[in-house]
């Protein structure tokens, strides 16, 4: 029998704070970004161009633990403010779930920005084009890559996910330094979010795949009230992430962002049918 309580919060996320906040963590990243390579070519604010994408990549320190516990050392390019950060982002999973995912990550962002196109396109035909039993099993490949990553990384010392990532070649692009592979990538990322919604996100992203794990220990949680529900499926509907919502006592998927779209006070129109939750 389960022991575990919940507590309805009175207060929850609005939707409109989140496209704010990822507003705002998508043009600080470009500036640091764009900053970065001016202060290269002798422009740019100089104070300001300790801060880097590697230094500020959280992923960075998933990437460089195997290498500091038996070297001693990080790899290249991460800086000991991506362990912090690994750290800082760990902890609002395990309270949260992937908030990261969900309201900071610019690639992530993005995504939902080409997905507004694709929306107007398709209607509701957008982000339904790969079947279930087909997308279920595909899920599991961002698993695959993460191992993958993991392995190279620690076989080779150096920071080789930076040819194949998009968020490296996303914000920097123009510089010259991005290896084909991964604008090759980004580019098929941004086509394919004309289609699918957050198909990075779902598929292939390594550092989902280990923030999705703490999904099924976070704390806070969107959960359905069953007595409420009217079986809309709108909470479905508005899911950039293809989770069913409209079936789940409590929504604890390892694709699930923590956006919380499904909510209530965003999507269903019942009051007090799909809530954020406390596990105590």
């Amino acid at each position: 029998m389960e022991n575990k309580k919940n507590v309805t919060l009175n207060k929850k996320p609005k939707v409109k704070w989140r496209k704010w906040i990822q507003l705002f963590f998508f043009l600080l990243i470009a500036a640091i970004a764009i900053n970065k390579s001016l202060v290269e070519n002798g422009g740019g604010i100089t104070w300001f161009s300790s801060a880097s994408l590697h230094a500020i990549c959280p992923f960075g320190g998933v990437e460089t633990i195997y290498n500091l516990l038996t070297v001693g050392t990080y790899i290249q390019k991460v800086h000991v403010s991506a362990l912090i950060l690994l750290g800082l982002v760990t902890f609002l999973a395990i309270v949260l779930g992937p908030v990261f995912c969900g309201w900071i990550c610019p690639l992530g962002t993005i995504q939902e920005w080409v997905s507004k196109i694709g929306k107007k396109i398709f209607k509701k035909k957008y982000n339904q084009f790969i079947p279930s039993k087909v997308d279920k099993p595909l899920r599991w490949l961002r698993v695959v890559f993460l191992v993958w990553v993991i392995f190279v990384t620690a076989k080779s010392g150096t920071l080789m996910f930076q040819n194949a990532d998009p968020f490296y070649a996303l914000f920097n692009f123009w510089t010259g330094e991005v290896a084909p592979m991964a604008l090759a990538i980004l580019g098929a990322t941004l086509v394919g979010s004309l289609f699918i919604s957050r198909p990075w996100c779902k598929y292939l992203c390594p550092y989902g795949a280990v923030l999705g794990f703490f999904n099924k220990l976070k704390f806070i949680k969107p959960s359905r009230n069953s007595s409420t529900c009217i079986s809309c499926k709108k909470c479905d509907q508005v899911c950039p992430m293809n989770i069913e919502v409209s079936t789940a006592k409590s929504v604890r998927d390892l694709s699930c962002i923590s956006c919380f779209e499904c909510t209530s006070d965003n999507a269903c129109p019942v009051p007090e049918t799909v809530t954020i939750t406390w596990r105590s």
